[in-house]
């Protein structure tokens, strides 16, 4: 009995299977590209619960896959837009997009951060929602490059390793770059946690689903390069940092955190968003 595409849902089993004898290795899933399918349906229906879409709603969807997710997101849906950089994956999915008779689903074959860096990200609306499925070495980067983007989304729901997104919601004492850069730009929040048995191939660890709403505030380089400054060396005191890479008085700095109950010898982590941005205020009034 032949299999179509459009009865390609959401079993490891059956995935294998059309991955690998239906369409003769057409399809190959590719580690270097970090491409884990998710299979589970009760995930998806969460997913497209949390994203809670409206006919008027564009979305753009970065790393679609086989659209498990994109399928689903149509049904609602204005318009969504797929970003995928895998030719043959591109190729499926539109196989998939004509057997359902889907009209409202535009695929482009391309790498999301050459459209970022080529400046060539154009979304025509005003409003639209960002849905992706992340691999580890991209997240960083492509979260700073939505963030900062000159048109941004009203939300951003991404599916990332549960060790990042719980990094990307830190509080005092375990802060990080990542975390104050969404933190600045965005609020975010994890929705729920996604097992990894529920992709196919299985990664190595869970995952989460997290909502990052920005904030609507423009770039700073200024306030992030202080920041920088700060966590150069992780294991050495703020001082120390801010003196070595910024050439920062040392007795501001130690004015400044004793004012804030903080110790003379704290580490970049210790301090919250707040603080940091006291800091940054600070120091621009004394330049």
């Amino acid at each position: 009995m032949s299999m179509k595409f459009s009865t390609l849902i959401f079993t490891p089993l059956l995935i294998k299977k059309v991955v690998y004898n239906t369409v003769m290795e057409t399809i190959r899933l590719k580690k270097e590209l970090g491409q884990n399918l998710l299979t589970d349906k009760n995930q998806i229906r969460k997913i497209i619960t949390s994203v809670n879409l409206s006919p008027n709603d564009t979305v753009l969807e970065i790393g679609p896959g086989l659209g498990a997710i994109t399928i689903e997101m149509a049904k609602t849906a204005k318009r969504i837009i797929c970003i995928e950089k895998d030719r043959e994956m591109v190729q499926a999915l539109n196989q998939k997009i004509k057997e359902g008779g889907i009209k409202n689903v535009e695929i482009i074959n391309e790498d999301i951060l050459k459209l970022f860096n080529d400046d060539k990200l154009d979304i025509k609306v005003k409003k639209y929602k960002i849905v992706a499925n992340i691999p580890y070495y991209l997240t960083s980067v492509l979260i700073r490059n939505l963030l900062e983007i000159k048109n941004p989304p009203e939300d951003i729901f991404l599916m990332i390793q549960k060790e990042v997104g719980q990094r990307i919601c830190a509080k005092p004492g375990d802060m990080s770059i990542l975390a104050l850069a969404v933190q600045y730009y965005a609020n975010p929040k994890i929705q729920f946690t996604v097992s990894k048995g529920c992709f196919y191939p299985s990664p190595k660890i869970d995952s989460v689903f997290i909502r990052i709403t920005p904030k609507g505030i423009k770039k700073n380089d200024e306030f992030f390069k202080l920041i920088k400054a700060g966590f150069a060396h992780p294991r050495k005191q703020l001082i120390g940092n801010l003196y070595s890479q910024l050439k920062i008085n040392k007795e501001i700095i130690k004015k400044w955190l004793e004012d804030n109950n903080l110790k003379p010898g704290e580490r970049a982590e210790v301090l919250s968003l707040s603080q940091w941005i006291s800091l940054f205020t600070l120091l621009k009034e004394k330049s």
